[in-house]
């Protein structure tokens, strides 16, 4: 993760019936790697953040529903029906919400270049911030060498790491009850290990490297559930993280600003200024 100090702080224009409500509005949104369908996915706190914020264009960027555990174990909550309408809600409402598949929902990848509900299905597409830098936008699966070459080595990590995310739970009711804050197990794990270290390193070059032929400033992508903002030899390499384990988000401000947020950032700032309100309508 990125120090707290790098997350953003949020601008406050707003309507007076979004003000009300205290929704951050952005110029773009990018979230990956939901994992709806499962009992690691952290729904409430996605709920939270989707209801809190309010963007021109919204980016799903693959792994929204987790279709490799839904097909070992039904797993589905009236939360995550929420999160589903609430983002039908949001198209509905005018936001521009592209979807892009990643490997976990690839069963979608046959609807591309349609529409549903308001909703664009899209394999990658490039976006332009307002400050003009061109960014290639995908899930970037393609880009792993385990989900390329050996598929059954992917299924066989992804229950191990469900493994983890199970005693993560147990974990952090635990470190709730103590009152601490969320801490991601696997997370730590994955940062710790040297393979995976060197295996994230390579994977960001590679999506670098793709922007960089295709002739664009940057890319954005998720897959690694790591969220990174950083230059890799002149192309800006972007994820957006994962709501599993960091609870992150990449965001566009107004002028062209990519930052990266959290849950925390948001909901902190929601409650500090509904406890404002509060004290000024007394």
């Amino acid at each position: 993760m990125k120090p707290a100090d790098q997350f953003l702080n949020f601008g406050k224009s707003k309507t007076s019936k979004q003000h009300k409500k205290d929704v951050t509005r952005f110029r773009t949104i990018w979230i990956s790697d939901l994992h709806l369908g499962t009992t690691g996915c952290q729904a409430k706190r996605l709920l939270e953040f989707l209801k809190a914020t309010e963007s021109e264009t919204l980016y799903l960027v693959g792994d929204i529903v987790d279709g490799w555990q839904l097909k070992r174990r039904w797993y589905w909550d009236q939360t995550h029906n929420n999160i589903v309408q609430t983002v039908l809600k949001k198209a509905k409402k005018g936001t521009n919400v592209i979807f892009v598949p990643g490997n976990h929902d690839e069963a979608a990848r046959q609807f591309i270049e349609l529409d549903f509900g308001g909703i664009k299905v899209r394999d990658e597409l490039v976006h332009t911030t307002a400050d003009g830098k061109r960014l290639l936008v995908l899930h970037g699966d393609r880009f792993d060498g385990v989900i390329a070459c050996a598929k059954w080595l992917a299924y066989l990590g992804d229950s191990l790491y469900t493994v983890i995310l199970k005693l993560n739970q147990v974990f952090n009711h635990w470190r709730a009850r103590a009152g601490l804050p969320y801490w991601s197990l696997s997370q730590y794990l994955k940062l710790k290990v040297k393979n995976a270290v060197s295996y994230i390193t390579k994977f960001e070059d590679a999506l670098a490297d793709e922007a960089r032929k295709r002739g664009l400033d940057g890319v954005i992508c998720g897959h690694i559930h790591k969220p990174e903002i950083r230059d890799i030899d002149g192309i800006l390499y972007c994820n957006d993280g994962d709501w599993v384990e960091s609870l992150s988000a990449l965001i566009e401000e107004a002028d062209g600003e990519l930052r990266l947020i959290t849950w925390h950032d948001v909901v902190h700032q929601h409650k500090e200024h509904l406890q404002l309100e509060a004290v000024l309508a007394h």
